[in-house]
């Protein structure tokens, strides 16, 4: 029996399905992938994707006639769609800039980021219901928890904004990997690099 002979058996679309979960999750990876410039990974995902999608798309359209392969197909979509925002959450790759608002906790809030080893910049504003202390700092994503519990133990209230910076030159953050818990993919990179 070949590959092709195990779609045409009761669980065939039980195989497509699944194919298909994984397809749309690879997918999902690789544009995050391509998205962050990291064209080597997004290119080795793509490579996988397009096989399983090829394989997929050319059985589906060979069971048309069976209800049962289409609807495979579809819901493999759609609950593909669910895992790979999943996994891209839970991998939780890349950086994240903070802005933390806050109309009287924002120097204790910079003050505890830099004990747990961030980076902080504190600005002075002016709101709409008067002065106001900004707090900006890079962290990895994997890290919005931490930060998130320290602004909350400080002003529960204070207004938070999560961007995704384009361009990232200089700062503390790297200084901060060299010691702190990182990720396994980046450890590596940081621990025997010297210091500038």
């Amino acid at each position: 029996m070949n590959v092709i002979e195990l779609f045409d058996l009761p669980w065939g679309p039980l195989l497509i399905f699944g194919l298909r979960v994984a397809d749309v999750s690879l997918d999902t990876m690789r544009v995050l992938f391509a998205v962050r410039g990291k064209r080597y990974h997004a290119a080795s995902l793509g490579f996988f994707q397009a096989l399983i999608f090829i394989l997929v798309v050319g059985n589906v359209i060979q069971h048309l006639g069976s209800v049962w392969h289409v609807l495979g197909y579809a819901a493999g979509f759609a609950t593909g769609t669910l895992v790979g925002v999943q996994i891209e959450n839970a991998v939780a790759y890349g950086l994240s800039t903070v802005r933390i608002v806050s109309p009287h906790g924002g120097v204790e809030i910079a003050n505890a980021l830099r004990e747990r080893g961030y980076g902080a910049t504190e600005v002075a504003g002016y709101g709409r219901d008067g002065t106001v202390e900004i707090v900006d700092s890079v962290v990895h994503r994997s890290h919005l928890d931490e930060v998130m519990e320290i602004v909350d133990q400080w002003d529960s209230q204070a207004f938070v904004t999560v961007e995704e910076p384009k361009i990232l030159r200089g700062g503390s953050l790297a200084d901060r990997a060299r010691w702190m818990r990182v990720p396994g993919w980046a450890r590596f990179r940081y621990k025997d690099r010297p210091r500038a």
